[in-house]
């Protein structure tokens, strides 16, 4: 089974298109923070979440349950599409539905190998894979830069680091970040 999470309007051929507005026709009506979800464990090969994390899980404890069960009904292997608007773009903050930044380094929390080695390190991270008994690999991570960004790095006027020193720097820098996940099981 393939899921389109949070489709709205955005029905993708050959997945399970699912939202919790019945007004967008999915395919089924699911409120991703009404737990445990209607999917069996461990049922499902790949999983899109495309502008969708950003607006559930406003509280640590809903999130954490999101995450458990978006664990839970995948199976080994698994993939996971998340595209999100980057936490410092006015497309995120400009939405006063979004409750929740979604950053790429998020997910390391999620991945068993990463806590166990800051922990070895003592590195100051919260080892969320190991208390909340999920382990999410990242495959790939694309920032999406904003069209002005963009152009300038294009036409060679910026260079790789400059880009990467305006993002750590200022806001409107990335527009969407794109995060691929496999599911360890």
């Amino acid at each position: 089974m393939k899921i389109n999470f949070g489709c709205g309007n955005r029905h993708i051929e050959g997945f399970l298109n699912v939202d919790k507005v019945p007004e967008c026709n999915p395919d089924q009506v699911v409120d991703m923070e009404i737990f445990p979800w209607p999917i069996a464990d461990n049922s499902v090969e790949e999983v899109k979440l495309i502008h969708v994390l950003e607006h559930v899980g406003a509280t640590t404890d809903c999130h954490m349950q999101i995450i458990q069960e978006l664990y839970r009904i995948c199976r080994p292997g698994a993939e996971v599409q998340i595209i999100v608007p980057h936490p410092r773009s006015e497309n995120y903050l400009g939405d006063p539905t979004h409750v929740r930044p979604v950053s790429a380094e998020l997910f390391n929390l999620y991945s068993k190998s990463f806590c166990e080695q800051a922990i070895a390190k003592g590195w100051a991270s919260t080892p969320l894979a190991l208390y909340w008994k999920v382990d999410f690999s990242i495959k790939k991570i694309t920032h999406h830069l904003m069209p002005l960004w963009l152009e300038r790095y294009n036409n060679k006027q910026i260079s790789d680091s400059d880009i990467t020193f305006a993002v750590n720097t200022y806001n409107n820098v990335v527009n969407e970040i794109e995060i691929e996940l496999v599911i360890n099981k």
